[in-house]
């Protein structure tokens, strides 16, 4: 996190476009709030609008304004938020949910520097610095046609990306008691199992939902202490970050075991296993050959010889290499 935090004083002095990466609640407003106050734009607006919360025929208007009689209902002009910026930082959150249309124009106004309002033939000149700010994997969305690939790059010309709280562990003790903090006028403390409850946690909300868990401890604890049973339920309940039992293994690892067991349940006989395991008896075959040779020594598919049912089953490694053997 000291990282991104030294990278973003640095990128706070430039006028280029900045989008920010990370899940819902890891503070991307905060500091797109913090580049704009460490700007040469400090003592003009910052203006945050969120893309996926005003319907895509009401947004065009809110971004770019409109003229009087553009539309059922436009009984004034109106500037955008882009106007209400100017000089400034316009924040577009969750910009991967913009209407493909609206980021066509989008894109002009920030390639020619100029806004038109809806229902004008005027354009106006702007100067706005644009922050972009989305949970979503924009590379991702271009490639499912979601996302204009020439909007990525020209947004996407510095980026931050936000880790989720569960991978800096080492700050929520420090952000917990800085939440207390703003809550009361009296100093408040964590005991120690209450530390050791938020360390375990996993915090799907990030930093929003440990700060409304302090938030929410500060009301029920009439004692300076924040003991665990003032915490939020699910922060008790829910599972931890805890690791799992066990040796974590490949999704190649977990197929083949998966497919052994399958053809062991069926016999050895391929053309079931295949029909249960939902694929063809010939793909099948290739992945039983790439199975290690010490698992299984599969020989070529024989279509023209029949299965034969009903023999005895094999244990371990034998039957695996019957079952391979065979065509099915």
């Amino acid at each position: 996190m000291q990282d991104t935090l030294r990278r973003a004083s640095a990128i706070a002095l430039t006028a280029a476009p900045v989008v920010l990466l990370g899940e819902t609640g890891t503070g991307k407003e905060v500091l797109a709030r913090a580049l704009h106050q460490l700007s040469p734009r400090a003592e003009r607006p910052f203006v945050p609008v969120n893309c996926g919360a005003i319907p895509g025929e009401l947004l065009e208007s809110e971004l770019f304004g409109h003229v009087r009689g553009a539309f059922s209902g436009a009984v004034a002009d109106k500037p955008g938020l882009f106007e209400a910026a100017a000089g400034g930082t316009l924040l577009l959150d969750e910009v991967a949910d913009l209407p493909l249309g609206l980021q066509v124009k989008l894109l002009r106004v920030l390639q020619d520097g100029e806004v038109r309002r809806v229902g004008s033939n005027r354009s106006v000149a702007l100067d706005v610095r644009v922050l972009a700010a989305t949970h979503k994997d924009l590379g991702a969305q271009v490639e499912l046609g979601l996302f204009r690939a020439d909007l990525y790059y020209r947004i996407k010309v510095l980026s931050l990306r936000l880790p989720a709280l569960r991978d800096r562990r080492e700050d929520i003790l420090a952000l917990a008691r800085h939440f207390l903090d703003l809550e009361g006028d009296r100093p408040r403390q964590l005991a120690p199992a209450t530390e050791e409850i938020l360390l375990t946690y996993r915090w799907p909300g990030n930093i929003r939902e440990l700060s409304n868990a302090m938030r929410y401890a500060s009301v029920l604890a009439e004692q300076p202490v924040i003991e665990p049973q003032h915490l939020p339920e699910e922060v008790l309940c829910r599972p931890t970050s805890a690791p799992p039992q066990g040796a974590l293994r490949t999704l190649m690892e977990v197929e083949h075991e998966h497919v052994l067991a399958v053809l062991r349940a069926c016999g050895g006989v391929q053309s079931d296993a295949a029909r249960v395991l939902g694929i063809g008896r010939n793909t099948l075959w290739r992945m039983l050959r790439r199975l290690p040779r010490a698992t299984v020594t599969p020989a070529e598919p024989a279509a023209s010889r029949p299965a034969r049912e009903g023999r005895p089953s094999l244990g371990g490694d034998a039957e695996a290499r019957r079952v391979a053997s065979r065509s099915g």
